[in-house]
């Protein structure tokens, strides 16, 4: 007996300690942050518009998570929310879109979720959209040292776009330079000058022809109206229909170079997001214009990641995460999408800028092979700005006291060992004084406002112009019926609790 329970005890232990060893091991993290691509946008969440083959193996190699959500309905606030674990309506700098020229928004000495891994020996690698500003007080100097930026707070390596393609300048910056430029060929760039005119007080007939397009200034670059005024930089300007393929190219790279350490590459798509380039061998593959021809391009670019990954036999210890960094949007200026009969976000209500579900409720897949339950979903609650605790607790990085205030440590819930994941979540469209979105379990309240972002609100229901909106999510995942009126205690429960997670006076 004695013999018996001594051989049980020897297996129990050499178990209990395979497990430990499977839980202490780094794994390689690849987190694929695309532009407005919607919570209905993929094949693998039900969207018949499009063909994304490589997302569905994704979905169907890990987790297809159901209540995953960017922390706000538009791109910097997520963004940066993502990066600290800190929501961005704490933060005055960078709570709303910043324009092209913005300085860096998030202090150096900030804890990021770049700086966490590069403590546990990580090599840290972004490749994309950046769009959380650059260099100090006053904004970059295109023509010189661009700093800080991303290798300020934490990162080893960066290709980066500054803003978006539908603002200036449209030129890659490439750790602390612009690449490319041509010094006799100065880049200047505005976001102050009056609509119509440049930075001399001028009018240029080629803004004035713009300058009802969004209400914004505009400067035609590669025949593209874009927010904001430049000049000069003619050599470092990137052309449109390549600018997947190419930041697709430095994440090879960054993976290839990084092969021998653990490594985390935060690989930030343009796609979905306007003016839509696609490359002409995607021009045309969907039967729904341009928008479903660059979803068909983001999927082929997350394939090569993947292929990528297999080449070098990296699949099997590297987490991969794909997601969105706000729900999609269809009337956006740039192209009559009348004629088609889809919505982004089926078959949640309303869209990106809006606090509706489909304004921040996005994809979200995980795949790490024999860690996360394959062909699985769950309905854990979890949002963008839980990956800096996620990741420092899988690698064992310390995180700072004082920094990332609002990230939760989701990883039971990632790696499929439990149900549930964060207790509540706020979401907003940007700035620091709301409007807010409340979830608390299946609870939801809107405060008054937050149903609009122009444009993008339409095709989606307005919120009424006065008062906030409560949703029994559970019973009416569609947001149809607003219960402020019919459930007051509920009402009041939930601002009472906006207002302690606030943390200001009611």
């Amino acid at each position: 007996m004695k013999q018996v329970l001594f051989t049980f005890c020897c297996v129990l232990s050499s178990v209990w300690g395979s497990v430990q060893a499977a839980e202490s091991v780094k794994p390689n993290i690849v987190f694929i942050l695309a532009d407005d691509i919607g919570y209905g946008d993929l094949s693998c969440q039900g969207a018949k518009h499009v063909k994304t083959p490589n997302l569905d193996r994704l979905a169907k190699q890990g987790c297809r998570f159901t209540d995953a959500h960017s922390p706000a309905s538009t791109c910097t606030p997520t963004r940066r929310a993502f990066l600290t674990g800190t929501y961005s309506w704490r933060q005055k700098a960078g709570s709303s879109i910043a324009p092209g020229d913005a300085a860096l928004t998030i202090p150096p000495g900030t804890a990021t979720v770049a700086s966490l891994l590069k403590s546990a020996g990580y090599r840290t690698g972004v490749v994309g959209k950046w769009h959380v500003g650059l260099g100090g007080e006053g904004g970059p100097e295109w023509n010189a040292e661009i700093k800080p930026g991303p290798l300020e707070i934490g990162f080893d390596s960066a290709f980066i776009m500054a803003a978006t393609g539908d603002r200036v300048p449209t030129v890659y910056v490439k750790d602390h330079r612009v690449v490319g430029l041509d010094p006799n060929d100065p880049i200047q760039v505005s976001y102050r000058q009056k609509i119509g005119t440049d930075p001399t007080g001028e009018e240029n007939p080629e803004l004035l022809k713009l300058k009802h397009t969004h209400g914004h200034d505009k400067t035609i670059v590669n025949g593209i109206g874009r927010i904001g005024w430049m000049s000069g930089g003619k050599s470092a300007r990137w052309i449109d229909e390549e600018m997947s393929d190419t930041f697709v190219k430095h994440a090879v790279e960054f993976i290839e170079a990084s092969r021998d350490r653990p490594f985390f590459l935060f690989f930030a798509t343009h796609d979905v997001h306007v003016p839509r380039v696609p490359h002409p061998r995607f021009k045309g593959t969907s039967s729904v214009g341009t928008r479903g021809d660059v979803i068909h391009e983001l999927d082929d670019a997350v394939g090569t990641v993947l292929a990528t990954l297999d080449r070098l036999k990296l699949t099997e210890n590297t987490l991969v995460i794909f997601t969105s960094d706000n729900g999609g949007v269809m009337d956006d200026g740039y192209e009559d999408v009348g004629s088609f009969d889809y919505h982004p976000n089926a078959p949640l209500r309303g869209t990106k800028g809006t606090l509706f579900e489909g304004g921040h409720r996005v994809p979200f897949l995980a795949r790490w092979p024999g860690h996360i339950p394959t062909g699985s979903t769950s309905g854990a609650l979890l949002a963008h700005l839980d990956m800096a605790a996620t990741f420092a607790a899988l690698v064992g990085a310390d995180v700072p006291a004082g920094q990332c205030l609002d990230g939760v440590n989701v990883l039971p819930a990632l790696l499929g060992k439990s149900t549930t994941g964060r207790a509540d979540f706020v979401a907003h469209v940007g700035g620091t004084q709301g409007p807010f979105a409340l979830r608390s379990g299946h609870w939801k309240l809107i405060t008054p406002g937050g149903g609009g972002y122009g444009k993008a609100a339409k095709g989606s229901v307005k919120p009424s112009a006065v008062g906030p909106q409560l949703y029994d999510l559970q019973a009416d995942p569609a947001e149809s019926k607003n219960l402020a009126e019919l459930q007051p205690k509920k009402l009041n429960e939930m601002q009472g609790l906006l207002v302690k997670i606030r943390g200001v006076e009611k």
